[in-house]
């Protein structure tokens, strides 16, 4: 008995203290997000080499499943403390499996089948059991959320592995099916028959710290276009047009960043703290919000590639669609993380997204050009809200 009543004070000290709820992200946080910097320029890259119909989904396939276990680790170090020593440890581990992960990502279609199932199931499966050896006897609401989400990972990791065996287009099957199993959980709470479900579950979560990690990883998506427009440019700096196409790739990760971070972000901490089902909205708003933002930009280092290494070439479809589809994926998301968190209707966002889809109506175009309306576009729906918002602000003053 006094063995027991020793060890519980141990694993509540692995939990974040109350003075530990803000929302500032930590070293060993920070030095994680680092993995998938490189998992990143990875899918990028792979998707640059290949852009056919058959890439692009097994492409959405890698990004759905780098984002979910992201966030899902994320959600975790939300509720630990990260200044102790054993989930440093967990980090670390993780980091490194990510790491083999992203090495695994080129060939997960191929030949990686197999390891890149088995990174991915030990990294999901391994982060929630260390989560039941923390809350075991400390949590139990956290306990049973988190044993109903063993259930499903182990669930959906034998569609992750009987993928990683199958043939090309089974494994694209399989592997969305294991995705699907993966994103519907949180949907129904994790169901599993005859596990606990209490309605009031809640997690404790921290929206201003959930919004600083996913902010952070927005930048870091941002920063893996800068460093493959930089790469890219490097190589075909041979003409003033090349500049220019350049200055536009740059201008164009600027313009998503102000976009992104210049009025809605700073409230969606504050939507997620204030809502009577926080849960509930923290999912809409990060796992699932967030996404379109993280694919678009991915999308957007591609379309930059294209046209810094073909500038004269006449686009093709596949071409048009990387450097077009991009900044659409971008502002749709935009838009979505705009009405939930501030109720914003961003008209000049649909607007953009209007503008954009119309170029593709536009065959013939030059690669080069193609990059000049995207980026005009952006700096478009920049300045559009720009004004409406410090508009609104003055009246709000003024009132």
């Amino acid at each position: 008995m006094k063995k027991t009543k020793a060890k519980e004070p141990a694993k509540a000290g692995l939990l974040k203290r109350e003075d530990q709820e803000g929302g500032k992200a930590t070293f060993p946080e920070l030095f994680f997000d680092l993995v998938f910097v490189f998992a990143l320029i990875q899918l990028s890259h792979t998707l640059a080499e290949d852009f056919g119909t058959t890439a692009l989904v097994e492409a959405a396939i890698l990004i759905l499943a780098v984002w979910w276990l992201w966030i899902n680790t994320t959600w975790l170090t939300n509720l630990l403390n990260t200044e102790k020593e054993v989930v440093r440890l967990l980090l670390f581990a993780m980091m490194f499996g990510g790491i083999l992960l992203a090495i695994a990502i080129p060939e997960a279609f191929a030949e990686q089948g197999t390891v890149f199932a088995a990174i991915y199931s030990a990294i999901q499966i391994g982060r929630t059991c260390f989560a039941l050896y923390v809350f075991k006897g400390v949590d139990d609401e956290n306990y049973r959320i988190f044993a109903r989400m063993a259930v499903w990972l182990v669930f959906s990791s034998l569609f992750w592995f009987a993928g990683g065996l199958a043939e090309l287009h089974l494994r694209i099957v399989l592997w969305t099916l294991a995705i699907v199993v993966e994103y519907a959980g949180p949907l129904v709470k994790y169901y599993v028959p005859g596990l606990q479900t209490g309605g009031e579950e809640k997690l404790g979560l921290s929206g201003e710290h959930l919004a600083e990690r996913c902010a952070l990883f927005v930048i870091i998506c941002l920063g893996e276009t800068i460093l493959t427009t930089g790469r890219t440019a490097s190589e075909h700096m041979n003409s003033s047009l090349t500049f220019v196409v350049f200055f536009c790739a740059f201008s164009s990760t600027v313009l998503m960043w102000w976009i992104y971070f210049d009025y809605a972000q700073q409230r969606v901490s504050e939507k997620v703290d204030g809502a009577a089902e926080p849960e509930k909205i923290a999912q809409s708003l990060f796992n699932y919000g967030h996404l379109p933002i993280v694919a678009g930009i991915i999308l957007t280092a591609v379309g930059e590639d294209f046209s810094l290494s073909h500038s004269h070439d006449e686009a093709t479809l596949r071409q048009t669609l990387a450097i077009i589809g991009g900044p659409v994926l971008f502002l749709a998301g935009a838009i979505g993380v705009k009405m939930a968190s501030a109720h914003m209707r961003s008209v000049s966002h649909f607007v953009g997204i209007a503008i954009l889809v119309g170029l593709l109506f536009l065959p013939g175009l030059p690669l080069y050009l193609l990059q000049i309306a995207s980026a005009a576009v952006l700096l478009m729906v920049a300045i559009w809200e720009y004004l409406v918002v410090r508009r609104r602000s003055v009246t709000v003053s003024a009132a």
